[in-house]
């Protein structure tokens, strides 16, 4: 045997070892026998050292780091091990700082080297040093690799730049299923639906294999626009494909049900998982939350603490989000109280947030405002809407007043300041402060958000806003509409017209409330829905009292389910009465 070939033996029994360790400790071990034996100095050893702490064992980043500066020549392979364990760790940032200490020491970056550090950008947002990296692409010859490429359209979008990467798939010489996965999730985080959905269809008929992270991103769409149909097919197409439902997937197919208001398949979906983190569970108590079955919500909570899983800030949120929905007072107080005390978790706005909405709810206005007068950090304008909202409801006129200047003061450009104040005012009969808040809304260019109600029928999704004259079959939905009125008038309905705040008769009042978006998306379900489906409806804004109320009488009148997601909340009506009890 020569002396190589028995150097050798020591070597790949040592990377046998590495390979097999189960700790940080045992790693340890090997490290002292590689000094021992002489081979400290051999960079394929220490590096595979590197590899199992900083990427096989996750969270030993540190060790690999120490180990890393021992040695005098790290290799391009060394330095990106280093700077992948970083990119997937908690501190991304020490990723960019490695890129940076390797190219000043001279040591050339591979294809490997862009990806990782790409990642770690993608993280952090941070798009000035990404486009840098991407001049050294370029200059080195990179730019032709689809694997570099896919970390910078992923970056590009996840910076808003939703735009740019679309040119650069477009343009990308060689496409795999990374760079169909980036642009479609890039579309859905950018809140463009159709694109995204456009896309992945494009991406079935070309025959590229899809993965899971990309059916997560279409399927939260689904869940976004409340396309149930569309997302029941996806689901069927993960279990005949044999894709992995694993934590990610299953959680966003438990999102896009509780959005779509099937909240027994998301119950199903959850059931069956194998595995479930804080992010599963705190899915499903939120989609509890949201239909505003808070006790359903507190025992999934309930159940996830004998679980040991430890709840974070979004669980909390869902929490709170569930006590409030169901006016669990007391409950919510207690839970706002244990996150600090118990599990050591500091509220953030949106937890002060849902308590001000759970007082403000029950009508505890005062108790509303003296909680957020005690708040550590300084309320947002979305809180001081909320106790606004509150004023106007339960009558707090002088309390209104002064919030309504310290809410134009804190965002004097957002159009639904302007339209909230005004509101209140009309609601005292104050119509010179109405035109004054108008007039000053104008002034600032304000822009007020228009509602839009969409439903969808044969996986098509259809778009209605108000007195809206642009669908194809606009004749038979007017129709439907007044068919829908007659029926309305001998149920004995009455318009409640308080949310309708201009200076106009009851007449006007009453025919503009009849034009509201969600009623023309309704009319559009009974027109072209069976008569054994439940009719889902989605609308960007806050349903009001009127359209509530017919709708409760559609339901009876047509004995039609039907459900109508908010910007609040889910309203599940069935003969005549809603799922929230008139408590919302």
């Amino acid at each position: 045997m020569s002396a190589a070939q028995a150097a050798i033996k020591p070597t790949v029994a040592l990377v046998v070892a590495i390979k097999q360790s189960t700790s940080i400790r045992e790693l340890k071990t090997i490290q002292a026998h590689i000094v021992r034996a002489g081979l400290a100095h051999d960079t394929f050893l220490t590096g595979k050292l590197m590899e199992s702490a900083a990427l096989t064992q996750k969270g030993h980043i540190a060790y690999a780091h120490g180990i890393f500066s021992q040695t005098h020549h790290p290799n391009v392979l060394m330095w990106n091990t280093l700077i992948r364990g970083y990119s997937l760790s908690d501190s991304p940032i020490k990723a960019v700082s490695l890129y940076r200490d390797m190219h000043l020491g001279g040591i050339s970056p591979n294809s490997f080297s862009f990806r990782f550090v790409l990642k770690a950008c993608c993280k952090l947002l941070r798009l000035c040093e990404g486009e840098q990296l991407y001049a050294q692409i370029l200059k080195l010859g990179f730019e032709s690799e689809p694997d570099v490429v896919n970390v910078l359209l992923k970056l590009l979008a996840v910076c808003g730049r939703i735009e740019d990467a679309s040119k650069m798939f477009d343009e990308m010489p060689q496409r795999n299923k990374g760079s169909w996965s980036a642009i479609v999730s890039g579309y859905a985080q950018n809140d463009c639906s159709s694109e995204a959905l456009s896309l992945f269809r494009q991406m079935l008929e070309e025959g590229v294999e899809v993965d899971g992270f990309t059916l997560a991103s279409v399927v939260g769409v689904c869940g976004d626009i409340s396309a149930l149909d569309l997302g029941k097919w996806l689901h069927s197409y993960i279990d005949r494909e044999g894709i992995e439902l694993d934590v990610v997937l299953g959680t966003s197919l438990v999102v896009m049900y509780s959005k779509c208001g099937s909240l027994d398949d998301a119950l199903k979906v959850f059931e069956g998982m194998r595995e479930r983190d804080v992010t599963a569970w705190s899915a499903m108590i939120g989609g509890y939350a949201i239909h505003g079955y808070g006790k359903k919500a507190l025992q999934v909570f309930d159940a996830m603490k004998r679980a040991k899983v430890k709840p974070n800030c979004v669980t909390f949120t869902s929490v709170l989000c569930a006590c409030s929905h169901a006016g669990l007072i007391e409950e919510g107080s207690r839970y706002f109280d244990a996150m600090a005390l118990e599990y050591g978790i500091s509220p953030q706005m949106e937890h002060y947030g849902c308590m001000v909405d759970l007082y403000c709810r029950a009508g505890l206005v005062s108790r509303a405002h003296e909680f957020v007068q005690k708040m550590p950090i300084e309320p947002n304008a979305a809180l001081w809407r909320t106790l606004l909202t509150a004023c106007k409801t339960y009558g707090y006129k002088e309390l209104g007043e002064q919030i309504s200047e310290e809410i134009l003061e804190l965002e004097p450009h957002s159009g639904r300041n302007y339209v909230l104040v005004s509101n209140v005012y009309a609601s005292l009969g104050r119509w010179s402060s109405v035109s004054k808040v108008r007039r000053l809304m104008k002034d600032k260019k304000a822009k007020k958000e228009h509602g839009c109600s969409s439903i969808e029928v044969d996986f098509v999704v259809h778009q209605f806003v108000m007195g809206d004259e642009t669908h194809p079959e606009i004749k038979e939905i007017y129709d439907m509409l007044d068919g829908m009125a007659k029926k309305l008038k001998k149920e004995g309905y009455v318009a409640t017209t308080i949310d309708v705040l201009h200076d106009i008769d009851e007449e006007e009042k009453e025919q503009a409330l009849s034009l509201h978006s969600e009623r023309l998306a309704l009319a559009y379900g009974l027109l072209r829905l069976p008569e054994d489906s439940p009719i889902r409806v989605v609308k960007n804004l806050r349903v009001c009292i009127d359209c509530h109320s017919v709708i409760k009488l559609i339901s009876a009148a047509y004995k039609r389910e039907i459900t109508v997601r908010d910007r609040v909340r889910f309203h599940h009506f069935r003969e005549g009465k809603c799922s929230c009890n008139d408590y919302w």
